[in-house]
């Protein structure tokens, strides 16, 4: 999320009642998670696994849980739970805004957009020409939408994350303050959910289209004319290339690759990234051939065993 206008480190600082290390008038242009930072940014660390990530990252200023000397050129801001006062951070530049009806006085609709009965249109969303919105589709706040999309019945774009700390019994919410981006000449199939960035930007590339029943988590960024058939499911993080094929019900874990022109046949799941222009299968994948040739020689087992008797 970037702030209009940019903070300084010493008015982040004081909104958070902490004490920090670094040129007082750092800029801070940004508010990110560690997994899409960029120059100008805040983040937060608050285990040591990832201390060196956050430290080593493009983001300038990090929100820290240990007394270090700053590293990198890095303005450190120092925190007892800086999980807490990152949240407190979103919550303070991107409230929750209440909806005055089903379609925002702010939202900005192309020509030739059709918005079927029971469509929700948030704050400042913004949709192109030429789209179908079908009945009873959610676009929640900050939703940019391009040219001749179609978005059919019951999909919901634009929820918050799911992104939760684990807590002594309980669970604290990451709120969530990016948005989703769909290009121009995306479908979008029944029922199927596009949950908004963390803090950064869900990307559906031009011309890719997903079938029903379909869910892409926060911060995914899926490139132009894919396909996605029903029931596949993308966790968060995850950079998929162009015209990448994911057969039905196929799972992919968080923080991966997928290179473009890759196939990842039905019901396969994906638990490190995968290299483009091939086909894979299984569970985890791997090259479809290889597992086909795998599944062949495991049903001979029992003639083998036998012989070997």
């Amino acid at each position: 999320m970037q702030l209009s206008p940019s903070k300084t480190l010493r008015e982040i600082a004081s909104y958070i009642d902490a004490e920090f290390s670094g040129d007082p008038e750092t800029t801070v242009s940004g508010i990110n998670e560690i997994h899409r930072v960029e120059a100008g940014d805040i983040t937060f660390v608050d285990h040591p696994k990832y201390y060196r990530k956050a430290l080593s990252s493009k983001a300038t200023t990090v929100i820290i849980n240990k007394r270090i000397a700053s590293r990198n050129g890095k303005a450190l801001i120092y925190s007892e739970d800086p999980f807490r006062d990152f949240v407190a951070l979103v919550k303070k530049f991107r409230p929750f805004k209440e909806a005055a009806g089903m379609i925002s006085q702010d939202a900005e609709i192309g020509e030739n957009t059709h918005l079927q009965p029971g469509v929700f249109v948030g704050n400042n969303v913004k949709i192109g020409k030429n789209c179908i919105i079908h009945p009873n589709v959610a676009i929640y706040d900050n939703s940019v939408i391009g040219n001749n999309v179609i978005i059919h019945s019951g999909a919901i774009i634009g929820a918050d994350a799911f992104y939760f700390k684990k807590r002594p019994g309980s669970h604290d919410k990451l709120e969530s303050c990016g948005n989703v981006l769909i290009g121009d000449n995306v479908e979008i199939g029944a029922n199927t959910t596009i949950d908004k960035g963390v803090s950064g930007t869900t990307t559906i590339g031009k011309g890719t289209k997903l079938d029903n029943l379909i869910q892409i988590g926060h911060d995914t960024i899926i490139g132009e004319n894919c396909l996605f058939a029903a029931q596949v499911g993308v966790a968060g993080c995850v950079n998929i290339g162009d015209e990448v094929i994911l057969w039905g019900q196929v799972g992919v874990q968080k923080d991966l690759t997928i290179g473009s022109g890759a196939v990842v046949l039905g019901q396969s799941g994906v638990a490190g990234s995968l290299e483009g222009n091939k086909t894979y299968f299984g569970s985890p994948a791997v090259d479809a051939l290889e597992k086909m040739k795998e599944i062949a020689l495991t049903k001979k087992l029992p003639e083998i065993i036998e012989k070997i008797k």
